[in-house]
């Protein structure tokens, strides 16, 4: 099986870096690192250390995958970062996010205030069926809408049903993957060739397969989740919509923390596993890793580097080949501007 290298590496590093006496060593790694196997110029690797953010396209296996590596330097603790991860009013003034909201402990409707999809989804999905939809649904969400929905009401109550039956949809999706983990996930049956999920996220990790070697706990409960615990990792869920290509996109993600207590320090591992996508993304997984910078208290900095990993419709043959174009220049401009956003924000405090 093919490695991706930026999450093989980044995993050992993140592994040694739990013991290593200095931080200086990290930093000498990570930046051999950058150069060698990502491929990064001295420029920008000085223009990662100098705080800029920078973010480059990675192999991937199939034209359907797409991976992006990102990375810069925060004069900041890691602490801060996940601590902006989880404040959501913040998290709405990044670039990329139109709404974001985070579900309550259990998930209830009231959570999804702003999650709704806009008119031309909502036109699309009167004529949704198995093979031909505009919006990623499985078989029983279509065939459910269709018999929930008048679709003769005027467009406010219309909106308001949709929006309705939407919300009642996740809130029960979401409880059904808490209770039985992955193969809630099901499968999506808007193109001609159906998505299976559950295997599709499996597929996707196993690009990073240092990860039961390195970090064990982590692979194991991002595949066995709910029946996989540890002390170390907790999670929460939170929707959002988001700008990506040509319209915007609903997204369910749940958010897997790892904390490591032993360096001086706490260092992190934080993976956001998508649940669901109602545009492109059949399959997601974005890591990101906060690596110390340096040892002194007076004067801390981090590393804050993302490996984003994505299975998306539509990316083969000529035609797809040039939607897999811009799509890659997307993510990886998306995924640049959103690591200066949080820069910025850290370094303001």
């Amino acid at each position: 099986m093919t490695r991706n290298p930026a999450i093989v590496f980044i995993l050992a590093v993140l592994a040694a870096g739990f013991s290593l006496p200095a931080a200086s060593q990290t930093s000498a790694e990570l930046q051999n690192y950058f150069r060698d196997s990502i491929g990064l110029s001295q420029e920008q690797i000085a223009d990662i250390r100098n705080g800029k953010a920078v973010a480059k396209v990675l192999k991937s296996r199939t034209p359907a995958e797409i991976f992006v590596f990102g990375a810069v330097y925060i004069k900041a603790t890691p602490d801060n970062y996940v601590k902006l991860a989880g404040d959501f009013d913040r998290l709405r003034k990044l670039p990329e996010f139109l709404a974001i909201g985070k579900f309550s402990d259990p998930p209830r409707a009231a959570d999804l205030e702003g999650f709704k999809f806009d008119s031309d989804d909502i036109k699309s999905l009167k004529e949704c069926k198995p093979g031909d939809c505009d919006v990623q649904m499985p078989a029983e969400a279509i065939e459910n809408i269709h018999k929930s929905i008048n679709w003769s009401a005027p467009p406010a109550e219309l909106d308001r049903q949709v929006s309705q039956h939407l919300h009642e949809r996740v809130i029960e999706g979401l409880r059904a993957y808490q209770r039985d983990g992955n193969q809630a996930l099901g499968v999506y049956v808007d193109k001609e060739n159906p998505t299976n999920v559950p295997k599709q996220f499996e597929y996707m990790l196993s690009y990073a397969k240092a990860l039961p070697k390195y970090l064990p706990d982590f692979h194991r409960y991002l595949l066995a989740y709910p029946n996989a615990k540890s002390e170390n990792i907790s999670d929460m869920f939170y929707w959002a919509k988001v700008k990506f290509g040509l319209k915007p996109t609903l997204r369910i993600v749940q958010v897997v923390t790892l904390r490591d207590n032993s360096a001086n320090e706490a260092a992190y591992a934080i993976a956001e596993k998508q649940l669901y996508s109602s545009h492109y993304f059949e399959t997601a997984l974005d890591l990101t890793f906060c690596i110390r910078g340096t040892d002194d208290p007076k004067q801390p900095g981090f590393f804050l580097i993302k490996a984003m990993g994505s299975e998306q419709a539509g990316l083969t043959g000529v035609k797809g080949s040039m939607v897999r174009k811009v799509a890659v220049g997307r993510t990886a401009s998306s995924l640049e501007k959103s690591l200066a956003a949080i820069k910025n924000m850290l370094e303001a405090q």
